[in-house]
């Protein structure tokens, strides 16, 4: 649930990539950016000012640049359900929220669609770390479409430039599942941190920016033996599939999951200084569509009964390959898993997508929490939510195998 810093302060001086793209922000928001300070990271902007960017990154901004996703040609429905009764007061728990957009899928049915902070179902909001659970998924397909031959290949079979690096001795399972055992520092507040200095790397010539950076990093532990979180090596991920499948990786995104899967609107994703998109952040969607691929995991990655991904992927990435310390949880393929069979994608301003296989569950969270990943109480209340729907939709499968209806909450 980390967020890659990628310098945005400066990326969102106040140069419009479109006229058309600016024009399309209300006054209010087109305001609140001209206030962001091009010297400051993003986790040091106000608020407001993250609510006004996190809907407009691929929009406004001078030095960024992104890979366009284009909306399906045609879109799948998202057919509406009964209202799910809740024993909590909706509204309350997103202004705690601090919620832009909330949206649950059981069965494959709307059961609840709230928008908040001047949010709609039309707007894109970014990913963050919930990207990684997208790039993944790009694994999987590659392992399938035969680009790449075995999880079990070094990293540098994929990538040649990470030859005589640290990475020599990394497999691509122990890449997905974060377990390389080489040097990362994902400290926000540490200005000397890798995830602080790598995006301000100067790259030799001819090679990517990122690769450049952490083929420098030395190992610690050795390959398999530890899990540390790292959004580096996510990116690293996204480079090893581009390369793998000689395309960029929002067009192998389009290819394998936005048209097959029958996204209503184009994604965009932000690429970083060398033209390669940053796999492990920065994907701009709607709720919807990010509703639509939490569904199509739960459907075990299929579209028309095709999985794009080998059987038992889904299975091995979507439960812990790896304890991160925390009891009953763990860490699968870029996926948060849960003991009881649940599985999540986090990013670190509380945008997520949590999918519960055994009630038929999806829930997808927009949001801006005001403490980023520093703010314990956010996530529990998040944590509890979850929880919360799960139980409503027990009590209703109950109710109806007593041939009760359940009353509805007004």
């Amino acid at each position: 649930m980390k967020f890659r810093n990628i310098a945005l302060g400066a990326l969102l001086v106040l140069a419009v990539a479109g006229t058309a793209g600016w024009l399309s922000l209300d006054k209010e928001t087109r305001a609140l950016l001209k206030t962001v300070p091009t010297n400051r990271d993003l986790l040091f902007w106000s608020v407001p000012q993250r609510d006004a960017a996190f809907r407009a990154l691929d929009r406004i901004s001078l030095l960024a640049k992104w890979h366009v996703v284009p909306a399906s040609t045609a879109p799948s429905p998202l057919p509406p359900g009964p209202a799910l009764t809740l024993p909590i007061n909706v509204d309350t728990y997103m202004a705690e929220q601090r919620s832009a957009a909330l949206l649950i899928l059981h069965d494959g049915k709307v059961r609840l669609e709230r928008y908040g902070l001047g949010f709609d179902k039309d707007g894109r909001w970014t990913s963050f770390s919930v990207a990684k659970s997208f790039t993944s998924t790009l694994v999987g397909a590659a392992l399938k479409d035969g680009f790449i031959q075995s999880l079990d290949d070094k990293v540098s079979t994929y990538i040649p430039d990470m030859k005589g690096s640290a990475y020599d001795d990394v497999s691509v399972r122990q890449l997905l599942t974060m377990t390389s055992g080489v040097r990362w520092n994902e400290n926000y507040g540490d200005p000397n941190s890798d995830v602080a200095r790598f995006n301000n790397h100067k790259p030799e010539a001819g090679v990517d920016a990122l690769v450049s950076y952490m083929r420098q990093l030395p190992r610690e532990a050795p390959a398999g033996t530890r899990w540390l979180y790292s959004t580096g090596e996510t990116n690293l991920v996204g480079i090893l599939v581009s390369q793998a499948t000689k395309k960029p990786l929002a067009d192998y995104l389009a290819e394998k999951v936005w048209q097959p899967v029958g996204m209503e609107q184009q994604a965009t994703w932000l690429l970083n200084k060398t033209g390669q998109e940053i796999s492990g952040c920065c994907l701009q969607a709607s709720a919807r569509d990010f509703a639509r691929f939490g569904q199509f995991i739960l459907n075990g990655a299929t579209v028309n009964g095709q999985s794009i991904v080998p059987d038992g992927w889904m299975a091995n990435a979507t439960t812990s390959r790896t304890p991160i310390g925390q009891p009953g949880r763990g860490y699968g393929y870029q996926w948060w898993t849960y003991d009881t069979g649940s599985f999540s994608a986090r990013g670190i301003f509380g945008q997520g997508i949590f999918i519960d296989p055994a009630r038929k569950l999806v829930i997808v969270s927009n949001a801006n929490w005001a403490g980023g990943a520093s703010e314990p109480v956010a996530f529990q209340g998040r944590e509890a939510f979850y929880r919360t729907v799960q139980k409503a939709v027990d009590d209703e499968a109950a109710s109806t195998t007593a041939g009760t209806a359940p009353a509805q909450k007004q």
